[in-house]
């Protein structure tokens, strides 16, 4: 679902209001694949919560506290600035008057700008220390294969560095959270080895 926001997003606004982004404001198709993706997005909220609770149970009584702890951090505060940026993105659909043309250019570019920061910046930053850490306690616990966390942490620097300079790249956050889960549903139906739990 995340996934998909996020392409509806990306097709329908551009990064920068000067490469056309306000005229989304005046096409209703766009604006209404805008509302699609702010619709989906609670759910890919709510489902990320409960993918965090099942990579939890996966892991068990043995995860180090340090790193639990920036793991729930955050994996709430990416759910967070998420949600801040559909807010953002809602509140730009809001401001269009009844012939889809914003109200104030000035307003309307602001509103974009702060939309694409929560989303690259903040909430990829957060899906990225999320990502780290998943991988750093199943690389640890040896819950997670070896090849699944070098993945993870290619994923985390890709998020860190990458996300608000290269547009699509924060895709690679939802691809690796659908490997994990298959991993984890796999895995399930095969019984688990105790952890061994690091000194």
């Amino acid at each position: 679902m995340l996934a998909g926001a996020i392409i509806l997003v990306r097709l329908s606004i551009p990064d920068e209001p000067s490469d056309g982004g306000s005229n989304w404001f005046v096409d209703p198709s766009r604006r209404r694949t805008v509302q699609t993706a702010l619709d989906l997005i609670p759910f890919a909220g709510i489902f990320f919560l409960w993918f965090m609770g099942a990579v939890r149970a996966r892991i068990g009584e043995a995860e180090d506290k340090f790193i639990a702890t920036v793991f729930m951090g955050s994996g709430l505060l990416f759910v967070a600035t998420l949600f801040g940026a559909s807010a953002a993105a809602g509140s730009l659909l809001a401001t269009a008057d009844g012939s889809g043309a914003g109200s104030n250019e000035q307003l309307s570019s602001f509103g974009q700008h702060f939309t694409y920061s929560l989303l690259t910046t903040y909430s990829m930053r957060m899906a990225a220390v999320f990502v780290f850490s998943t991988s750093s306690i199943g690389h640890r616990l040896g819950v997670l294969p070896r090849w699944l966390s070098l993945l993870g942490y290619l994923v985390a620097l890709t998020l860190l560095f990458v996300t608000d300079s290269i547009a699509w790249s924060e895709l690679v956050f939802p691809l690796w959270a659908l490997i994990v889960s298959i991993h984890i549903l796999v895995a399930g139906f095969h019984p688990r080895p105790a952890p061994a739990v690091s000194s």
